[in-house]
């Protein structure tokens, strides 16, 4: 049998406030959800790191995205092979199931997932590199953008070019599975590149004429 510890008092006095707060002020809106279920219009696929807030940044209410969140923000490319894929399920029911219009992809500053990506790839994590490494397994996605940007790492900007880079293979990614690029191509669905600054609050979109992430 699992055994379990009592929630910390301080989350319990937290879901308190919460619960005479904003749950009591908004209960028609809760109770409309939970009867209709939910109708996003949005996908974000967003890092785990705490300081990414996808709600806060975009001022969403309950209901309004399905959010999928993973070690930097990472997409792996369609693979069918009958093994666990929580990312690939995620898309899928997004797009399949609840039919959202949109997938932002959305990354970060001082992302530590790039980091280690960034490290293992240049030779410098070798605990990364070893087989049972769930994380460096997962950050091999980032190899390819790690190859691209690979001469111009060596400082912030560096990193900065890495991120962005993950945010881009996520989207090539995402174009190789079939019901996302049927959808693309109807156009009943579209793609969107997102990298946030945490320290000054600054988001940058990517723009395909240009190539570049450029502020919104």
């Amino acid at each position: 049998m699992i055994e379990t510890e009592p929630l910390p008092e301080y989350l319990v006095r937290r879901y308190h406030g919460w619960k005479a707060t904003t749950y009591a002020e908004n209960r028609a809106w809760y109770r409309r959800l939970a009867a209709e279920g939910q109708r996003p219009r949005a996908m974000v696929i967003s890092c785990c790191d705490s300081r990414v807030h996808v709600t806060s940044i975009f001022g969403a209410d309950q209901g309004e995205f399905f959010i999928h969140r993973n070690i930097a923000n990472l997409v792996p490319a369609f693979a069918p092979d009958g093994d666990h894929h929580g990312t690939s399920a995620a898309v899928e029911y997004a797009v399949t199931h609840l039919g959202v219009t949109q997938i932002v992809v959305l990354g970060h500053s001082n992302c530590g997932g790039v980091e280690g990506g960034h490290a293992m790839c240049s030779g410098q994590a070798p605990d990364l590199e070893e087989k049972t490494s769930f994380i460096g397994r997962w950050l091999d996605i980032l190899r390819p953008g790690y190859e691209r940007v690979k001469d111009r790492i060596g400082g912030e900007q560096g990193m900065i070019a890495l991120e962005h880079e993950a945010v881009l293979v996520s989207l090539e990614n995402l174009m190789t599975f079939p019901f996302v690029k049927e959808a693309v191509e109807a156009e009943r669905l579209s793609l969107h590149g997102l990298w946030t600054h945490i320290g000054e609050g600054g988001l940058h979109q990517y723009v395909s004429a240009t190539g570049t992430f450029e502020p919104v």
